[in-house]
């Protein structure tokens, strides 16, 4: 498995074994991978050269660390397509998995300079914020706040937000979304993130800002999301103009 006679870096070769065990299903999402030292003592190799080639498939988000345990293999990510405008209980349902939130709060608060601003609303007006866990197939996803109109998007409840709240206002309000704009950034896992989405703090996650548009360019909300970096990668196509 390990040439150490080829042009090609040994931590590279190392790498590429580890990633093809995973790929061909001998090690499984959830299960850890042999020791560092185990892989040295096995292949003849350094320490550092066998930490070099498992730092590369985490950063790569295929392998993940736990204090104390060892490092596991990652459950497969998400694929999300930036093309289309789709609530995250569409894009689930889409992939066959059974999509539930968990709400921390909902409540109404008046609009700070910034949420005002990007809402197009007079500084201190009322509007709903909501800070959800989206989940799919039970486990924790991302972490989720909304904030829209309370003169806009009128009669939101609880009930109606624990559903779905793009459903309730394009089939009970009539009003209809058209176009969406993202903002993506890398982040780092705060204390709020390592207890709601069970992941270790400074884990790597992608914090997304959306703002969301009616047809008369109206804007209808906005999110500020952050997703586990290791549950999740986005995909877009882009053509030559």
């Amino acid at each position: 498995m390990i040439d150490k006679t080829s042009p090609i870096p040994i931590y590279y070769q190392l790498e590429s074994y580890i990633k093809n065990q995973i790929e061909a299903g001998f090690i499984l999402p959830g299960e850890n991978i042999p020791s560092e030292r185990e892989y040295a003592e096995n292949y003849g190799i350094s320490r550092m050269t066998v930490r070099q080639a498992i730092n590369s498939l985490v950063n790569e988000g295929l392998l993940y660390r736990k204090k104390g345990s060892g490092t596991f293999v990652s459950e497969k990510k998400i694929e999300q397509p930036l093309q289309g405008l789709t609530s995250f209980t569409e894009d689930m349902q889409k992939r066959g998995m059974s999509p539930t939130s968990k709400l921390i709060h909902f409540e109404v608060i008046p609009a700070n300079s910034f949420i005002a601003n990007e809402l197009k609303i007079s500084e201190y007006a009322p509007v709903y914020e909501i800070k959800r866990i989206r989940l799919a197939d039970g486990e924790p996803m991302a972490l989720e706040t909304n904030y829209l109109s309370v003169n806009l998007v009128k009669g939101l409840t609880v009930e109606k937000v624990k559903a779905s709240i793009y459903s309730y206002v394009e089939e009970k309000l009539g009003l209809r979304i058209t176009h969406a704009e993202q903002l993506i950034e890398s982040v780092r896992a705060s204390d709020e993130h390592e207890k709601l989405l069970n992941i270790e703090r400074d884990h790597p996650m992608l914090y997304i800002q959306r703002n969301t548009f009616l047809h008369d360019g109206t804007p209808l909300e906005l999110v500020k999301s952050v997703y586990r970096g290791d549950r999740y990668k986005f995909q877009i196509k882009m053509e030559r103009n």
